[in-house]
This record gives C-alpha cells, structure tokens and sequence, in this order.
C-alpha cells in the first residue's frame, strides 16, 4: 500500500504541459478579449462618427434650403438631391418645427412624424430613435434662426437614417474580430504548448536515464542539461553516487560484522560444548558490544554529510583522554592534547570520538610512555587531528595493511583488526581522509585525519 501511495500521489498532481498551455489559454482569451473590446468599441466609434458626418452634410442641405411661410409653415425651397427622401417610408426622413407646432417633413415620412425633439441646446445633438415602422433610426437635429418676412424665426431640422447598414457594418466588423482573435489566440496557445513540450525534452530524457539508472542499465547519468536544470541533474547524480557509497558502506559493515563475529562464534560453540558458563558470558557480551558497534556504524553512515552537525575536537580529545589516562596509568603513559581549542569540524560528535577513541586507543596500546593528540587547522576548510606515540610505529609500506578490514600487525595485541579500517571509513563519510606515518617528534605511530572545518579562534602555533 506504501509503495503505490507516491506514486498516485505524484500523478493526480496533472501534466505540467496541460497546466501552462492552460493558463496560457486563459491569460491569451483575457488579454485578446480585452484587446478585441477596445478595438471593436474604437471601430464602432469610428463607423459611428462616418455615418454622422453623412447626416451632417443632409442635416446641412436641409438648413440652406428652409424657408419659412407664415400661413404655411416650414418650407423647402428645393428638394434634396438623394432620391430616399420621396420614397415613402424609406428610412430617409427629414422634419423640420416652426412656431406654432407647425411641421415640414419629407415625402418619404408620408403622415407619420418623427419624435420630439430634444431640449433646445447649442450645436447639433445626435440619438437613436425608432422610426414610423419601430426600425431603428440614426438622428441629428440642430435648432436654427431664419429671417422671415415677420422678421427671426426659430425652427427646429431632424434628420433620420436607417442603422441597418450602420450596425450590419458593425456585426461584420464583430464577427471578423473575434475570427481574427481565436486564430491568434489558438496560434499563441499552440506555439506555447510546443514550446514547453520542447523545453520540457531535457526533463524527459532526465527522467529516461534515470529509468536507465534504476534498472542498472548505466552507472551514471549521460545528460547535457541546460544550465536551468544543470543543478538539478548534478543533485541527482550526487543523491546516486551518495546511494550508491551507502550500499557500498552497508555491505562493509556487513563484512565487518562476519568477521568480528566469526571467532566469537566459535569460541561461544566451544564453550558451550564444554559448558563453559564464564567463557560463554565473555563471548556473549562481545558479540554485545559488536552488535552495539554496528549498530553506531549504520547510525553514523546514516547521519554522515548531515547539514549543521559540527563540533569541538579538543574538548572530545581532552575527555578521551583523560578516561584512557586512567586506563593506561597503570604502564605509565601519559596522553597530552594540545593545539587550537576553538576548532570546529563539520561532522557528529559521536563519530568523532568513535574515530579518536579507536586512534588514541592504538596509541597507548602501542606506545611506551606518551601519546600526544595535536588539534591545528591544515589548509583552507581542514582541521587536522593527529594522534603520535612512542612505539614502534609502521614499517614503509605497511600502512595500506593496516588500513585494512580485520588485519592485524601485531597479532601478540588483543582487538579486531578494525579500528583503522573503521577511523579511514568515518573520516570518508565526511569527506576527509586519513594519513598513516612516522611521528617526527616521538619515533612511533602519526595517525591524522583531516575534516572539514574551521578555526574560530587565533592561529596555532604548534605544540606546548
């Protein structure tokens, strides 16, 4: 059941392709709306002020040829030169107010009028009215002063057209926008979803080789990514190499463990054959501390390149000591530490002591009468531990023997043969090392591991 958990997980998160080209869809249909609004309105406004400018011109016309008779009325002198005026009910209309109520109007209005017009004001005013047969009319109508044989006289001239060409204009102009818009839009739309999907391809082939990896078809992944995702591939690259040290560290642990077991065992067999009762609670409380130290190891694997762990190596040298100096006070050795006590290392401070345990442990189990443990930095982002004895040290070239899992130089001493071995794994796991050679100032052993690290305080000197 937690095995296919992720997995749904991950895939009801939806196509990253879908998601763009949807929100592209939808900011292009916002945008392209927004767009086609403004120009369709402006287009509107423009077809609207041509057919206005037209009325004018009539609107005109009819105010250079009105007259006005005092038993008649309004008059026209002269018809006007668009033949829509004389048909009736042609949509053309033309009406002229005097004093009196009385009206001209057009042959084409027949015995209809048109409405009302609009409060006096100055200029020409322009509405939408509805004609004698509801059709919808453009209208312009100005208030104009005559001069008359009773002298000025106020006359009011309307003039109509028919919006049906007007707003067919304008439904065309709609339809062929919104033509124009979609394809645009679909085009961006399209053009972006292929953009990502070619975008995505180094993602895809990441993911591929990764398959590769998991299936143990390659060992490494073989990408040139994009600088964008190139941090991206290099973690997982690092998170492979880092899975596959910790299968590596695993199956020495594993190894170590049979062979610090493997005499345990059959010396517990023995005992128990001779029901030995006191060899059997030795042999069971080491293949205890076994367990326990295995079990430390595969804690310390786990925790090992953890982010903020650090810690003291001096104060951790200086309480090792002092417990060892009392195991060791009975052959006279004295165990000193010396060296930068602000020194800090990036690495867990039980790790640590299990590396400084186990080399200043060799130290008075070899040497005759000192063993001196040096904290100093030793280049830029290393501190070095050195840990120097008395003893006899290591011949040339026996130092990658005893590096070694379970070998032993001096098989007159008790132990495992794994302490080295176990020191150089610890101090890898934190990416440091380990040095095996010839002390320079006591004669024997110079074990120094370097980690990662700083100094807070002065600069070191060198020894007391």
């Amino acid at each position: 059941m937690s095995g296919t958990t992720p997995r749904a997980s991950i895939a009801a998160r939806g196509s990253l392709t879908r998601r763009l080209a949807a929100l592209t869809a939808l900011w292009v249909a916002i945008g392209l709306g927004l767009l086609g609004w403004y120009v369709v309105r402006k287009d509107e406004q423009q077809i609207e002020t041509a057919t206005d400018a037209r009325l004018t011109s009539l609107l005109d016309a009819v105010v250079a040829a009105v007259a006005f008779d005092p038993l008649s009325g309004p008059i026209l002198l002269r018809s006007l030169a668009d033949p829509e005026f004389e048909r009736p009910l042609s949509g053309h209309y033309w009406q002229i107010r005097g004093p009196g109520g009385t009206v001209a109007t057009s042959r084409s209005l027949w015995d209809s009028r048109l409405h009302p017009p609009l409060p006096p004001a100055e200029g020409i005013r322009a509405r939408d009215m509805d004609g004698p047969r509801d059709e919808p009319l453009r209208v312009l109508e100005r208030d104009v002063t005559i001069s008359g044989r009773t002298g000025q006289v106020p006359l009011t001239v309307q003039v109509a057209v028919p919006r049906d060409a007007m707003e067919a204009e304008i439904t065309r102009l709609r339809q062929q926008m919104i033509l124009a818009f979609f394809v645009l839009g679909s085009g961006l739309v399209a053009a972006v979803a292929l953009l990502v999907v070619w975008g995505l391809r180094p993602l895809r082939r990441t993911q591929e080789e990764l398959v590769e990896v998991r299936q143990g078809r390659r060992l490494h992944m073989d990408i040139t990514a994009p600088s964008e995702i190139a941090p991206l591939v290099a973690e997982i690259e690092a998170l492979i190499e880092q899975n596959r040290a910790t299968v590596e560290r695993a199956r020495h642990h594993v190894g170590n463990l049979a062979h610090a077991m493997k005499t345990p065992i059959a010396v517990l067999r023995n005992a128990v054959e001779a029901e030995d009762l006191g060899t059997v609670r030795g042999q069971v409380a080491t293949l205890e501390r076994l367990v326990q130290h295995h079990l430390r190891r595969a804690r310390a694997g786990a925790l090992a390149g953890s982010a903020g762990a650090e810690c003291g190596p001096h104060a951790l040298a200086s309480a090792l000591a002092t417990a060892l100096g009392r195991l060791s006070a009975s052959r006279g050795i004295r165990l000193r530490v010396t060296g930068e006590e602000g020194a800090r290392v990036r690495a867990d401070s039980q790790d640590v002591t299990e590396m400084l345990g186990n080399l200043m442990e060799n130290a008075c189990k070899y040497g005759r009468t000192q063993v001196l443990v040096t904290v100093a930095p030793a280049g830029e982002g290393l501190v070095g531990i050195a840990v120097e004895d008395d003893g006899e040290g290591l011949e040339e070239g026996e130092d990658g023997v005893a590096l070694a899992r379970g070998m032993r130089l001096d098989e007159a001493k008790p132990g495992s043969g794994l302490g080295l071995a176990i020191v150089s794994d610890l101090v890898g796991l934190y990416g440091g090392s380990l040095s095996l050679g010839r002390s320079a100032r006591l004669g024997g052993l110079r074990a120094e591991i370097f980690l990662p690290g700083r100094v807070a305080g002065g600069r070191y000197e060198g020894p007391d």
